[in-house]
């Protein structure tokens, strides 16, 4: 009865596949990426929030992705820290635990799936370093035939929408700056684009890969490295992209570290 209750509530989670070597140098870059990317967030989130003269609908918009994405990448990472060093058939996590984080990662880091459903499960093995939705259907000892082509077909539609959305808006901006003499504003704005748009493709690479090879388990090292990169590139770069290059906010920011450092000196 003991076994039982056990197996039903416990799940195993692979977590990342690294040897004994390796195992430091990738807690080490998880570890900063992590930290990074939080002081990131949280700092232009504070700084936007105690500067009067960025009370504006842009920055209240940047703001509140940077808070998503500080939710976002601590949804997985820390467990993903702690599970590091752990050996792989130790690397216990309730089922509930799981289908929180799935449902964090779904609604902060918008993963493949679109809806997470608890149904009913005989497994007890998580192939892959995190819960998502689509891990938690492998467990169903169900038909999740009409999930998986739910998934697919609407996974598909939103890459459709989210091209198509972004292709429009980098004509409007190709556009403007053909009718604009100001360089400097043809600089920037090819600058911004340039990164934000290497930011995009790379989640719209491995977010493909992530959905594509979740059907071919023979390929799951190749997912697990991307369906960690998914989630670690927006989160980690969004604030250098929006926030530094932004004008308002560096002065803002230059302004903050001149007064520290004068105060220092008095």
């Amino acid at each position: 009865m003991e076994n039982h209750t056990y197996n039903a509530h416990v799940l195993l989670l692979e977590g990342l596949n690294v040897t004994h070597q390796s195992s430091y140098p990738a807690f080490i870059i998880l570890l900063v990426i992590y930290i990074f990317t939080m002081v990131a967030n949280i700092s232009l989130a504070v700084v936007i929030c105690m500067e009067r003269s960025l009370h504006q609908p842009m920055y209240i918009l940047l703001c509140n992705m940077s808070f998503n994405d500080a939710l976002s990448i601590t949804t997985f990472i820390p467990r993903a820290l702690s599970d590091i060093f752990k050996a792989s058939a130790e690397r216990y996590i309730t089922y509930v635990e799981c289908a929180i984080q799935a449902f964090c990662g779904h609604m902060f880091a918008t993963t493949g799936h679109t809806i997470l459903m608890i149904m009913a499960f005989d497994r007890s093995n998580v192939f892959n370093p995190f819960c998502d939705n689509a891990s938690l259907f492998k467990l169903s000892c169900e038909s999740v035939f009409i999930n998986d082509i739910y998934g697919l077909f609407f996974t598909a539609l939103l890459f459709i929408a989210s091209i198509l959305s972004v292709s429009l808006t980098y004509i409007r901006i190709t556009m403007v700056c053909v009718r604009s003499k100001s360089k400097s504003l043809n600089s920037k704005a090819l600058n911004t684009c340039f990164t934000h748009l290497a930011v995009y493709v790379i989640m719209l690479m491995t977010g493909f890969i992530i959905v594509f090879l979740h059907r071919y388990p023979q390929w799951s090292n190749h997912r697990k490295v991307a369906s960690i990169i998914f989630p670690l590139v927006a989160p980690c770069l969004n604030p250098i992209i929006y926030g530094l290059q932004s004008k308002e906010i560096y002065k803002v920011l230059k302004n903050m570290f001149q007064s520290k450092i004068m105060s220092l000196r008095l």
